[in-house]
C-alpha cells in the first residue's frame, strides 16, 4: 500500500495575511484542498496522511464543512520544523508497511499527475526520488570578501516534491536525530550515504509563499 504525507505547516508571513498560505484560495477553493485532490485524482487508493499544526486542525475541519470536501485522510500533528513534521505523519503508517510513500508540500497544487505516477514508479525501483527542473537563469556564486564568479548551471537543479520513498527506508532515515542540514526529506535520507535518484518534475508545480504567487495560481488554475 502506498501513502502521501501532505505537510501544511505555513504560517503566511512572507504572505502578508494572517490566514495560514495553505487556507488561502485558489478560484474559491483552499490551495490545500487542490493539493490534494491531485493526489486522489492520481490513485484511489493512496492513502494520504495531512500534517497540520494542532492549533489549525479546527478550522481545517470547519473549511472541509464548507466545501463539502470528504476526502478521507489521516491527520497528524504538525512539528518545530518539517523533519519532526514529517516524523509524525510516518508515525502513522504501520512500522510493517511495505510500499512507497510521498511527501509533498501542501501549497503545491500544481503538480502534475504524470509527475506523481513517475515519482511513485521510480521509487519502486529506485528508492528515493526527487523531481527536479532546470535552471535557466544565470547563477553567480558570491562569498564574502571575495569576487563573485559565474557557475555551471546545468550543474543544479530546482527540487520539487512529491519526494518519493520506500516506506521502510524513510522510516529508518527518521530515526536519525534532526540536524540543520535536513532542508528537505532527500537530505535526511542522503545523510545514510543512500543515492537519491532525479526525475523530470512539471515547471508549473510551483510553492506558493507569496501575493505573486498566489496570482499567478490564479491565472493558472
Amino acid at each position: 500500500m502506498d501513502y502521501v504525507i501532505i505537510v501544511a505547516g505555513g504560517k503566511g508571513l512572507r504572505m502578508g495575511t494572517d490566514l495560514p498560505k495553505q487556507f488561502l484560495e485558489i478560484n474559491g477553493l483552499p490551495i490545500l484542498m487542490h493539493t490534494i485532490r491531485q493526489f486522489r485524482a492520481y490513485s484511489d487508493d493512496l492513502q494520504i496522511i495531512l500534517v497540520l499544526p494542532k492549533n489549525q486542525q479546527d478550522f481545517w475541519m470547519k473549511l472541509c464543512e464548507k466545501h463539502h470536501f470528504n476526502e478521507p485522510l489521516q491527520i497528524a500533528d504538525g512539528g518545530e520544523t518539517r523533519f519532526h513534521s514529517v516524523k509524525n505523519g510516518l508515525s502513522l503508517i504501520p512500522d510493517d508497511a511495505d510500499g512507497i510513500v510521498g511527501v509533498h508540500d501542501g501549497v503545491r497544487p500544481f503538480v502534475s499527475i504524470e509527475v506523481i505516477r513517475r515519482c511513485y514508479a521510480e521509487a519502486k525501483i529506485h528508492e528515493a526520488v526527487v523531481p527536479v527542473i532546470p535552471i535557466v537563469e544565470t547563477i553567480w556564486y558570491a562569498e564574502k570578501d571575495c569576487n563573485p564568479t559565474t557557475v555551471d548551471r546545468n550543474l543544479y537543479h530546482l527540487g520539487q516534491t512529491p519526494q518519493t520513498f520506500s516506506i521502510q527506508l524513510l522510516k529508518k532515515a527518521f530515526l536519525q536525530d534532526y540536524r540543520d542540514s535536513f532542508t528537505d526529506d532527500a537530505s535526511v535520507v542522503k545523510e545514510m550515504g543512500m543515492p537519491i535518484t532525479l526525475i523530470e518534475g512539471n515547471p508549473e508545480n510551483i510553492k506558493i509563499t507569496t501575493p505573486n504567487d498566489l496570482k499567478t495560481a490564479n491565472k493558472k488554475h
